[in-house]
């Protein structure tokens, strides 16, 4: 039999997209402990509950294996938590946000191990939710986009609250020590906003240190994403290289997408990168085209910059990575079983069944009423 403790936590949920709500809560779960147990329903069981899912059960674990916050994922957890399950895997708290979920017939998850005191409350991340993501998608908006980092306006992701967001998102696996360093770029001149672990420091410092670099707008940060920044991270772990994510402006990413992409804006994008257990450092605001000029001005010298096995839009009538394969540091990586996977092709999924998203959308504008209800209720009865 499993000892059952506090050290080790339980959490579970729909984790449908990569996004930084379902990372937020993992980051306040595994401050707790030392080790997280990630449930992760199946396909089936959210469908009966709450609607259809964007991912497959293995893309969603995947992306639950990908969190640098997550020891343990565990796929098939029933949609109400079970204490059993709990049990099994020696757990003795199970971890949510303070909003209630409910079930099919409206009743809440997690009443049976509230009802045992085996319940903790951290806080909901505000903003951000998969019914957001479908409804941006279904509506074509483009409001939640943020300008470029060289607008003369004060920009919202350097406030201090915007960049203590970041700072938490940057820790290390345990969700307290630093560990990624945050740039920005503004068209003239890279700046830190979030320092590193010191190893990390002195590594980025180090002139003879191997640095990998990786460039793209990481828009929904799927599968695909995922795969192949796991696969450098295999590459960097043989060549004892660190591993640098750029990540592109939204103005930027709308002017090779169009429409309304990114459906998640650069602070979205950032902190979903900033989880990922395979990244050692963040650039915002990269420039599509790597020029050398560009790379001149980092306070580090990139040695490889790798772009995984998937189209490359053209900045005009120039390839983007000319100037990287001048200068000989251009590197493919594999192929991957999600190589055709692209941001569009998600977005696909939604609006192929929108007809479906449209009512789920509307049964959890119900389901929020009820579970609206039954914080009422909780509260009164404190």
């Amino acid at each position: 039999m499993v000892e059952i403790t506090a050290d080790k936590l339980w959490i579970d949920g729909c984790f449908d997209f990569a996004h930084h709500g379902h990372a937020g809560a993992m980051l306040q779960a595994r401050r707790l402990g030392n080790e997280l147990y990630v449930g992760i329903h199946s396909d089936a069981d959210i469908a009966a509950n709450k609607g259809p899912t964007v991912m497959s059960l293995e893309e969603r674990v995947l992306a639950v294996t990908g969190c640098k916050w997550s020891t343990t994922p565990v796929p098939g957890a029933p949609y109400v938590t079970q204490p059993a399950v709990m049990d099994q895997y020696g757990c003795q708290f199970v971890v949510h946000g303070d909003d209630i979920t409910t079930d099919a017939d409206g009743n809440d998850c997690y009443q049976e191990v509230k009802d045992l005191g085996r319940f903790v409350v951290v806080k909901r991340t505000p903003n951000i939710s998969t019914t957001d993501l479908v409804g941006r998608m279904l509506l074509l908006t483009k409001t939640h986009h943020i300008p470029g980092f060289s607008s003369k306006q004060p920009h919202p992701l350097l406030t201090e609250e915007a960049i203590d967001k970041f700072a938490q998102y940057a820790s290390a696996a345990d969700g307290k020590q630093a560990h990624s360093a945050v740039y920005i770029y503004d068209n003239s001149k890279v700046k830190q906003i979030v320092s590193p672990s010191l190893a990390i420091s002195t590594s980025l410092q180090n002139p003879t240190q191997r640095i990998f670099y990786v460039d793209g707008g990481f828009d929904l940060f799927f599968m695909g994403h995922i795969e192949c920044l796991r696969l450098v991270h295999e590459a960097a772990q043989k060549e004892n290289a660190l591993i640098v994510v750029a990540i592109h402006d939204d103005y930027t990413v709308n002017q090779y997408k169009k429409l309304n992409y990114p459906i998640m804006n650069l602070q979205e994008r950032a902190l979903c990168v900033l989880q990922c257990k395979y990244v050692d450092t963040v650039i915002l605001g990269a420039p599509y085209v790597p020029t050398k000029e560009f790379l001149d001005l980092l306070p580090f010298k990139v040695t490889d910059v790798f772009h995984g096995p998937t189209e490359v839009a053209s900045a005009g009538t120039e390839d983007p990575y000319k100037d990287i394969k001048d200068m000989g540091i251009y590197r493919l990586v594999g192929e991957h079983k999600y190589k055709d996977v692209s941001t569009a092709t998600i977005v696909d999924r939604v609006l192929k069944n929108r007809e479906v998203f449209e009512a789920r959308q509307r049964k959890k504008g119900w389901k929020s009423e009820r579970e609206k209800v039954l914080e009422l209720a909780e509260k009164n009865s404190r």
